[in-house]
């Protein structure tokens, strides 16, 4: 059991892309999407992925989070049980000071979204700002990924 402390941010460019230290494909679906609690299904490259995450704080920068690696057999399973709407993107792993970021561009009905995420140490700590970082989203729970399995980004009105 752990408790997840991280904010999420939209990207305002692609510079991140040149400090990048690694990109890989991701896969993901839901089993469970209540807004209490969510059941994920990851696969990332050869690994799979199933992590429960429960309630947001107020910020929507904290929440409890339980993860356990699976077999890539059993997630591509598991995947085939999840609710409409499987999720890809590409994920980008940026160093910035003595944190990362991870940035997710991704594709199919939620091309064109782009968002960074940090995960913290606590609610207060501080981080460098990229200059391809934008608008803080944390809390807005439709850019939240089981939300936009439900709800796509090119469904939303602009």
């Amino acid at each position: 059991m752990a408790l997840e402390i991280e904010r999420k941010f939209l990207v305002k460019s692609d510079a991140f892309k040149k400090e990048a230290t690694t990109s890989t494909r991701l896969v993901q679906g839901f089993l469970n999407t209540h807004p209490e609690r969510t059941v994920r299904v990851r696969i990332d490259g050869d690994f799979g992925y199933l992590t429960v995450k429960g309630l947001s704080n107020e910020t929507g920068t904290s929440r409890f989070e339980w993860e356990k690696e699976i077999t890539l057999k059993e997630a591509e399973e598991l995947i085939l049980l999840c609710e409409p709407r499987i999720l890809e993107k590409t994920r980008y792993k940026i160093p910035s000071g003595s944190h990362f970021f991870e940035v997710d561009e991704f594709h199919g009905e939620n091309a064109g979204l782009v968002m960074a995420e940090i995960e913290l140490q606590n609610e207060k700590d501080v981080f460098e700002i990229p200059e391809w970082l934008g608008k803080e989203v944390s809390g807005e729970i439709r850019y939240y990924n089981s939300q936009l399995s439900k709800q796509p980004f090119n469904t939303w009105e602009k």
